[in-house]
C-alpha cells in the first residue's frame, strides 16, 4: 500500500517531473526544486502551517477579540500596503501554476498523476494566502501574537533554504524553471511578512502609568519637563515619525540637506533626537535593566555586557540580519564571474542568460549597498545610545560615591571613564558584527574554494589556521599593553587635575617646576605604552596584510602537486573568492584591537559602577513638611568614617535643631566639626544611632 501511494504521488521515478532534465541523486534530490523528496518536504512545512493557523483561529482568537483595536485607529504603512500586494500576488502565481500544471497534465497524458508536481503549488499558494491574512491583515488589530511571529520565522527560515536552492540550480546546475524563479521571490516575501510582524503599526498606545525616572535630569532642564516629555513645539528630528521606506533611504535627511544647500546652517537649523535617543530616556532604560539583572544575581554583580546587550537586543539583532545579508550578497560574487566566464566561452544554459546574470549582479549589488549603509547606520545609533547611557549612568554614580570610593577613583578617573572608556564602548557596536560575519565569509569562502579547486583548499585552510594561531600571543600582549597605556592615562590625568585645583599653592611655594617635570615623566611614561600598542598593531597588521599571498601560494602549489586541472572559470572563481576572503582577513587586527579596548574599558566602568555609595539606613531626610517639630534631630552612640575601626570620630551626640534656629558648631581642630555636618548630610558611613533632617530647597518650594 504503501508503495502504491508513493508511485501515484511521485510516478514511476524519482526523478525531476522533466523529463528533458537530468535525475538529481543524494544531497541534490533534497535542494533540487523538481525532485519528489524536495516536494514532499515543501507540502509537510506548509502543512504545518497550515495546522498552526487552524490552532490560532480555533483557539486563541477567542480570547484575543477583547484587545482588538478600532478600525479609527489603524495605520496602513506603505511597507504593509506593498506586503499584502505582493505576497497575495505570489500567491495567485503559485495556485495559477499549479492549475496549470494540473491542466497541462490532464491534456498531455490523460491522468493528474504523479500528484506532487501541482500538489505542491496548491499548498504553496494557500499558505502564501492564509499567512498574508493572519501576519498582515490581523497583525493591525492584534499586536505582538505569538502565531504570526513564529509563522513568520519559519516562513523566513524555510524561504531562505528554498531561495538558495533554486539560485543554486540556476547558476551552478544551469538549470531554470518557474517555479524556482517563484521560490526566489518567497524570500522577499517572507523578508515582508517579518518586518511587517515585528515592526507593527505606527499607531501604538503608551502606558499612561510608565513614567521615567526623575532622579535624573538632563544638563539642560529647558530641553525637557519634569516628566522628560518632548514639547510638541520643539523642532525634533524627521527620523522620529520616518516610516519604513524613509528610513530605509534615509531620506528624512533631505529637509536638513536641502536647508544646508541654502544657507549656512546654525545650532537653531538642526533638529532635537527623537525621545528614544536621548540621554534620559537611555539612562532610564539602562537602570532598569541594571537592577533587572541584580535582582535575578544575588549573589555576584551582573554581567554589564548582559545588562547593555538587554537594553539593545532588537537593534542588534535587525544590524546583525542586515550584516548577514551583507555578508551573503558578497558571497555570490565569485559564482557570478563563474557564470560570466561559462556565457563568455558558449556554455549558456539558455538564450538569454547573459541579460539575466547582468540584471541578477546589479539587484545583488544594490542589496549589498542598501544592507551595508543600514548596517552601518544601525550600529552607530546603537553605540549613540550605549554612550549615552553609560556617561549618564557614571555621572549619578559620581554624585552618590563614598569617601573611601573617592579615593580609589579620582576626579581624573572618572573623567577618563566619560571620554574614553564609554566612547570606546559606544564604537564598539559598529564592529561587534565583524567579529561573526568575519567567521562566516571565511566559512562560505572555503566552500566556494572547495567547489573552484576541490582537494587544495585544505592547503588553504591550513594556511588561514596557522595565521590565527599566530595571533594568539600578539592578541595577548596587545590587552596588556592596552591596559597598562590605561593605567598611564589615569595617573597623567590625575596629576593634572590635582595641580590645576591646587594651582594656588604650586604658585606660593614655587613648585610649577617641580609638578611640570613630573607630569612630563608620566607622559613619557604614557607615550612608550601608546608605541608600544601601536607596534603591537603593526604587527597584527603585517601578519594579515601578507596572509592572502601567503594561502595563494600555498593553494596554487597543492593544486600542482595534486594534478587539480585549472581552466578559467575555476581560477577566476578563486582569485574572486581570494579576494572576499582579503577585506575579512585584513580587519581581523582592527576588530581584535576595539574587542581589547572596549573590553578593558567595559571591565573600568563595571569596577566604577560596583563601588560603594553613600547609603546610611539610619539617616533619615524628610522633605517640606508643613509642620516640623524639629529641622535636625541626631541621637547617636558612635559616628565612625571607617567601620571596622574601633575608634570613633564622635560618641553620645544628642542635637535638636528646631525650625527658624541660628546654631554654630565650634570646636579645635580634629575635634570633629566636619563629620558631623557630613553625618547631617548622610556622608557618614558608619553611624549607630538616628540621624533625621528635613531638607528644604533653597532654590524655593517643590
Amino acid at each position: 500500500m504503501t508503495t502504491g501511494f508513493w508511485t501515484v504521488f511521485c510516478g514511476n521515478s524519482e526523478c525531476s517531473r522533466d523529463v528533458e532534465k537530468r535525475c538529481s541523486y543524494g544531497f541534490l534530490s533534497i535542494i533540487d526544486p523538481n525532485t519528489c523528496i524536495n516536494n514532499s518536504m515543501v507540502i509537510s512545512v506548509d502543512f504545518l502551517l497550515l495546522l498552526m493557523f487552524v490552532v490560532y483561529m480555533v483557539i486563541y482568537r477567542p480570547f484575543s477579540r477583547k484587545i482588538i483595536e478600532p478600525l479609527q485607529s489603524i495605520h496602513f504603512s506603505p511597507i504593509l500596503i506593498f506586503s499584502a500586494i505582493f505576497n497575495g500576488g505570489l500567491a495567485l502565481a503559485y495556485l495559477g501554476f499549479g492549475i496549470w500544471i494540473c491542466y497541462k497534465d490532464l491534456n498531455a497524458t490523460g491522468t493528474i498523476l504523479p500528484l506532487h508536481g501541482w500538489l505542491v503549488m496548491l499548498f504553496q499558494g494557500f499558505t502564501w494566502l492564509l499567512l498574508d491574512f493572519i501576519v498582515i491583515i490581523d497583525n493591525l488589530r492584534l499586536q505582538q501574537i505569538i502565531t504570526a511571529k513564529l509563522c513568520s520565522m519559519v516562513v523566513f527560515l524555510f524561504a531562505g533554504f528554498l531561495c538558495f536552492s533554486s539560485l543554486w540550480f540556476i547558476i551552478v546546475e544551469k538549470m531554470a524553471s518557474v517555479v524556482m524563479v517563484l521560490d526566489i521571490l518567497s524570500f522577499l516575501g517572507a523578508v515582508l511578512l517579518l518586518l511587517c510582524v515585528f515592526r507593527g503599526h505606527k499607531n501604538v498606545e503608551t502606558d499612561p502609568d510608565f513614567s521615567l525616572d526623575t532622579s535624573y535630569a538632563p544638563l539642560q532642564g529647558e530641553e525637557a519637563n519634569a516628566k522628560g516629555e518632548i514639547n510638541s513645539n520643539e523642532n525634533v528630528t524627521p527620523f522620529a515619525k520616518a516610516g519604513f521606506l524613509s528610513t530605509m533611504s534615509f531620506s528624512w535627511l533631505n529637509p536638513l540637506m536641502k536647508q544646508g544647500k541654502e544657507k549656512i546652517l546654525e545650532d537653531i537649523d538642526i533638529p532635537q533626537l527623537r525621545e528614544a535617543d536621548r540621554a534620559q530616556t537611555c539612562y532610564v532604560m539602562f537602570m532598569a535593566q541594571l537592577n533587572k539583572q541584580r535582582q535575578k544575581a544575588t549573589n555576584e554583580s551582573p554581567s554589564m555586557f548582559s545588562v547593555i546587550f538587554s537594553c539593545q537586543k532588537k537593534a542588534v539583532l535587525i544590524s546583525g540580519f542586515f550584516a548577514l545579508i551583507k555578508v551573503l550578497t558578497v558571497s555570490t560574487s565569485p559564482l557570478f564571474l563563474k557564470a560570466f566566464i561559462e556565457v563568455a566561452d558558449g556554455k549558456a544554459a539558455f538564450e538569454y542568460e547573459g541579460y539575466a546574470l547582468a540584471g541578477g549582479l546589479f539587484l545583488v549589488k544594490c542589496l549589498e549597498s542598501f544592507s551595508e549603509r543600514q548596517w552601518f547606520f544601525r550600529t552607530r545609533l546603537v553605540g549613540l545610545q550605549v554612550r549615552s547611557f553609560l556617561s549618564a549612568a557614571i555621572y549619578q554614580k559620581q554624585l552618590k560615591l563614598s569617601n573611601a570610593a573617592k579615593v580609589t577613583h579620582s576626579p581624573g578617573q572618572i573623567m577618563n571613564y566619560v571620554t574614553v572608556d564609554a566612547y570606546r564602548i559606544g564604537e564598539f557596536p559598529y564592529w561587534f558584527h565583524q567579529i561573526w560575519s568575519t567567521s562566516f565569509q571565511l566559512c562560505l569562502a572555503l566552500i566556494i574554494v572547495w567547489y573552484s579547486v576541490g582537494l587544495a583548499t585544505v592547503a588553504a585552510l591550513i594556511a588561514i589556521i596557522l595565521t590565527m594561531v599566530a595571533t594568539s600571543p600578539l592578541a595577548k600582549l596587545q590587552h596588556k599593553y592596552q591596559t597598562k597605556l590605561m593605567v598611564a592615562q589615569d595617573k597623567r590625568l590625575k596629576a593634572i587635575t590635582e595641580a590645576l585645583a591646587n594651582m594656588k599653592v604650586l604658585k606660593l611655594y614655587a613648585w610649577e617646576k617641580h609638578f611640570k617635570n613630573f607630569i612630563e615623566r608620566l607622559r613619557k611614561e604614557e607615550s612608550e605604552w601608546i608605541l608600544a600598542v601601536l607596534s603591537q598593531k603593526g604587527r597584527y597588521m603585517i601578519l594579515y596584510w601578507s596572509s592572502p599571498i601567503l594561502v595563494s601560494i600555498a593553494t596554487f602549489w597543492s593544486c600542482y602537486f595534486l594534478g587539480i586541472p585549472l581552466s578559467t572559470s575555476n581560477v577566476f572563481m578563486f582569485v574572486a573568492s581570494l579576494r572576499m576572503v582579503q577585506e575579512p582577513i585584513k580587519s581581523i587586527p582592527d576588530v581584535a584591537g576595539v574587542f581589547i579596548e572596549a573590553k578593558v574599558s567595559l571591565t573600568r566602568i563595571a569596577r566604577f559602577l560596583e563601588a560603594p555609595e553613600l547609603e546610611n539606613r539610619n539617616t533619615r531626610k524628610k522633605r517640606n513638611e508643613k509642620e516640623l517639630k524639629h529641622s535636625i534631630f541626631i541621637r547617636t552612640t558612635e559616628i565612625s568614617w571607617d567601620t571596622n575601626s574601633e575608634n570613633a570620630a564622635l560618641r553620645n551626640i544628642n542635637l535638636v535643631v528646631k525650625r527658624g534656629e541660628k546654631v554654630a558648631i565650634c570646636g579645635e581642630v580634629g575635634s570633629g566639626k566636619s563629620t558631623l555636618l557630613a553625618a547631617i548630610l548622610g556622608e557618614v558611613p558608619n553611624i549607630k544611632g538616628i540621624v533625621s533632617n528635613h531638607f528644604i530647597p533653597c532654590h524655593g518650594v517643590e
